[in-house]
């Protein structure tokens, strides 16, 4: 076979197919079969591709050597592992007081990213999505981050530099813990490997990602918490492990595998996950309770609503009286002489847990051989990689990150 499903032919290959179809039409003996369908059977290709292939060369035969075009929508999106890298440019410009647009984030990206495309309306999105607003900076409009972004890392910085021993930055007062969760796919593989030239790759990835595992986990500085560990199967096909996790099943995890098994008076650390935030029942609504649910908190309270109330007036007087919302998942730790701390809003490079997760992926992707069985195995071993000294290292560059952050916005501040 000439070629894979979805992938152009090169202009070497469709030489070969018109010598082929040539010499096919050339023959003097009288076959049932039409030479296209012949050339066809022969090259292992589709009999629409050798007539395409045909009219190319009977219109222009230096049709032949143009590249092939793309085909489909291009890919405009944009990863979210770039994220940290466009961070630091942004904040490393605004420290300079350089005047720095969209256009430069591009140039910035295609130039550290050689291989990938950026659409610039697709990047302002995922600049939003990220944080990041176009403002009024001291003497022109720069791109700077979110003030909310700003507020919510520095409130976590805060946290967390009390958290430490005023002798030595490298320990703390609480334990810290750092959870999250992720997902590894059947086919999740290296997509490059060596082979020789003439014969190309023999290995022949499946189609798909294949049926996945959802992982739930946790670390400290001394490795993975022994006993915390739990991979399932996900039954449903979304984007990632959110549209497969919810608030009883992490509720379970995090009651019968964490809590037991986590040193006492210990800091918890995780994302913002939807599960993560369930409001308790002692809680006071948020701007995305119903209105019923506003009404009667004001009403507890003794602040009385006229009955046609909109929900944005009920929402405004909500803002300026309620306190800060309760979460289930606080409460539960608390109980246990435990606290939960958040990281801010799209802030991965501070989770160290999030680096672990890569280590152990790196491995399965490394020992690939597609089967569901195989991917098991070589998740557990992608664990064993993980070792106290690794978290230790993680942990220290997250610390310098943490510093960097604190002493930046201060300078950025005054």
């Amino acid at each position: 076979m000439l070629s894979r499903q979805g992938k152009p032919l090169t202009p070497e290959t469709k030489q070969h197919v018109v010598s082929v179809k040539l010499y096919f039409d050339q023959s003097k003996l009288k076959p049932a079969e039409p030479s296209v369908k012949r050339t066809a059977d022969a090259l292992g290709i589709g009999v629409a591709t050798v007539k395409r292939i045909m009219a190319d060369y009977n219109r222009d035969p230096s049709l032949l050597n143009e590249p092939a075009k793309m085909r489909g929508r291009p890919v405009h999106s944009v990863s979210a592992s770039y994220q940290a890298s466009v961070r630091s440019y942004v904040r490393v410009a605004n420290s300079k007081g350089e005047h720095i647009t969209l256009a430069d984030i591009k140039s910035f990206l295609q130039n550290k990213f050689a291989d990938e495309s950026f659409h610039k309306s697709t990047l302002a999105r995922t600049l939003n999505r990220w944080g990041f607003e176009f403002g009024k900076g001291v003497r022109s409009q720069h791109l700077k981050e979110k003030d909310h972004v700003v507020a919510a890392r520095q409130r976590y910085l805060r946290e967390m530099r009390d958290n430490r021993t005023p002798n030595d930055g490298t320990a703390t007062i609480r334990p810290e813990v750092y959870l999250d969760e992720s997902y590894v796919n059947k086919n999740h593989s290296n997509d490059f490997i060596w082979y020789y030239g003439e014969d190309g790759p023999w290995v022949q990835k499946p189609t798909g990602k294949g049926e996945r595992l959802i992982v739930i986990n946790a670390i400290t500085k001394s490795g993975w918490i022994p006993g915390s560990k739990l991979v399932f199967k996900s039954t449903r096909k979304t984007g990632d492990y959110h549209g497969q996790m919810n608030w009883e099943l992490f509720k379970k995890w995090f009651t019968e595998m964490l809590l037991p098994n986590i040193p006492r008076h210990s800091l918890i650390i995780m994302d913002n996950a939807p599960y993560h935030n369930i409001l308790s029942e002692h809680s006071p609504p948020t701007r995305r309770s119903s209105k019923k649910n506003i009404k009667a908190w004001l009403e507890q309270n003794k602040i009385y609503c006229r009955d046609d109330c909109l929900k944005p007036e009920l929402l405004e007087i909500l803002t300026k009286i309620a306190p800060e919302p309760i979460y289930a998942v606080d409460e539960l730790a608390a109980s246990f002489g435990h606290k939960v701390l958040r990281t801010p809003p799209y802030h991965p490079e501070l989770q160290p847990i999030e680096t672990c997760w890569g280590v152990v992926k790196n491995h399965v992707a490394r020992n690939c051989d597609f089967t569901v069985k195989n991917l098991v195995k070589q998740l557990d071993s992608g664990f064993n990689n993980v070792t106290a000294k690794t978290c230790a290292g993680i942990l220290a560059k997250v610390r310098k990150i943490e510093d960097d952050f604190w002493e930046t916005d201060i300078k950025m501040d005054a």
